[in-house]
Order: structure tokens, then C-alpha cells, then sequence
């Protein structure tokens, strides 16, 4: 691996078995350079099959596919970049007809651009395993999601394993906000930013973004990643991050699962 962008999919794929390998009901495999990895939580991006070489292993990719479709009902193939004749057809084989895009950034830790200060009344702090359940109930709430769709997804050992960091956010002593650092040598992710929706337009989601960036390049990152939706990308520019690529997630459509 030689790019910044091929060092930052490395990264995300060894986060990414990380947490597989230690949420209560994760499973991980590797077939050649193909991927998978499922939590059993309702969320396809969550149970994924991937390859994210430049040139995916098709025979491995439908193996794993295989497997992964006969555990959970949501699931997904990642890919990056546009994918291939080969890449469409598989996906199509496995019923997988919703095609949509995953936007990459990252930054140098060097060129990350902090903002002084922090939120009034706002306090961002990590959380290990024996707080699993109130993270889990901020995080559902921020995302607006239906309680019980994360699951086990952040319980058990997940936030206490090695290189694993949950945050908080909290006003007047309630959670508002989440975050999730996964560290990788010399690289930080940065997931699960999510903020309620009565705390939103007051900087939080940057605070909770900059806590992870800030603990990681304190562990001795020199790069940061992340995923991002259009309404957080402008967030982030701000920060300094860049988009590096964009990835093809295919999935069943909600109605076909």
C-alpha cells in the first residue's frame, strides 16, 4: 500500500474487524482481499462485505457474500470507487438493487484546524464498557433511530478494548452527543458523531469530533478519517478534512429484506 487513500482504506478495514471481532454478537472473515464483517444490528452498512484494493477478488467477494446473506437480513457490498461490470453483477446476484455512495475525507493531523474553547455548559468526556448502556441510549437518540436498533452493537468489551474510545457529550448532566475514535498505527477514525436533536446548531458535533482528533494525535496519529453524509461535509472541510474518495455501497432496498 503505497497512497494516502490505500493506507486510510487499510485502516478502516483493520477498524472496522476490530470491532466485529469484539461486539457481542460480531463475526469477522477474510477470503484473498475480501472482507466481511457483522454486528446483527438492522443497519447494512454495519454487516458489510468488502474489498477495498484496487482490484477486488470476485470469487472471494461472493463467498463471503453468501455467508453474510444467510445471517442477517440487512447487509451490504463496499467497494471503492466505481465498481465494475463484475462488482454490479455480483451485487445484483446477491438481490443487492440499492446503490449509493460513501464519502471518504481525511486530514494530517498537522492541518487540522481546532477551534478555541469549547461549547458553554457542554462537557465532552470518554466512556468505557461500564457506561455501554447510556451510550448506546444517546447514540439511538441522536441518530433518530427506533430504541433497540444498535443492539449489543457498542456492549460488552467494545469500549473498553485497546485502540476502541467512546465519548459523550453532556448538558446540565444529560448525554446529548456521541463520538467513537478507532485507532489504527498512526491513524485515527472517527465514528458515531451524532448529537440529539434539541442540542443541535451549537457546535457539538465539532466538539465531539475534535475530542476523538485530539486523543488520537496524542497517541501518535498523523492521519485522521472519515465517513461523511453532505449535510456533515461542510463540517468538516472547515476542520481541515478533505474528500480523498468515493466508495459504492450496494444493499436491499428495506422492502426486500
Amino acid at each position: 500500500m503505497s497512497t494516502t487513500a490505500d493506507r486510510l482504506a487499510t485502516a478502516y478495514s483493520d477498524a472496522i474487524g476490530t470491532l466485529c471481532r469484539v461486539t457481542p454478537k460480531g463475526w469477522y472473515a477474510e477470503r484473498g482481499t475480501a472482507r466481511a464483517g457483522v454486528t446483527h444490528v438492522g443497519v447494512a452498512s454495519l454487516n458489510g462485505v468488502f474489498d477495498l484494493t484496487m482490484d477486488p477478488d470476485l470469487g472471494s467477494l461472493d463467498e463471503l457474500a453468501t455467508e453474510v446473506s444467510g445471517q442477517v437480513p440487512q447487509w451490504s457490498i463496499i467497494v471503492r470507487d466505481e465498481p465494475s461490470s463484475g462488482i454490479v453483477d455480483l451485487a445484483a446476484r446477491h438481490g443487492l438493487s440499492e446503490r449509493s455512495t460513501l464519502s471518504l475525507m481525511a486530514c494530517a493531523t498537522n492541518d487540522i484546524v481546532f477551534r478555541p474553547g469549547s461549547p458553554q455548559r457542554t462537557l465532552v468526556r470518554r466512556v468505557g464498557a461500564a457506561e455501554s448502556d447510556t451510550y448506546t441510549a444517546a447514540f439511538t437518540e441522536s441518530f433518530e433511530v427506533p430504541e433497540g436498533s444498535f443492539g449489543s452493537l457498542m456492549g460488552g468489551a467494545v469500549l473498553d478494548t485497546d485502540g476502541v474510545t467512546g465519548y459523550l457529550a453532556e448538558e446540565s448532566e444529560r448525554p446529548v452527543g456521541t463520538a467513537l475514535g478507532m485507532l489504527t498505527p498512526g491513524v485515527v477514525g472517527v465514528f458515531n458523531i451524532g448529537v440529539v436533536p434539541s442540542a443541535r446548531g451549537r457546535g457539538l458535533g465539532r466538539a465531539l469530533t475534535e475530542a476523538v482528533l485530539r486523543d488520537g494525535i496524542a497517541a501518535g496519529a498523523d492521519a485522521a478519517y472519515l465517513h461523511t453524509s453532505p449535510m456533515g461535509r461542510p463540517l468538516y472541510e472547515s476542520m481541515g478534512f478533505a474528500l480523498v474518495e468515493t466508495w459504492t455501497m450496494f444493499s436491499s432496498r428495506p422492502s426486500e429484506a
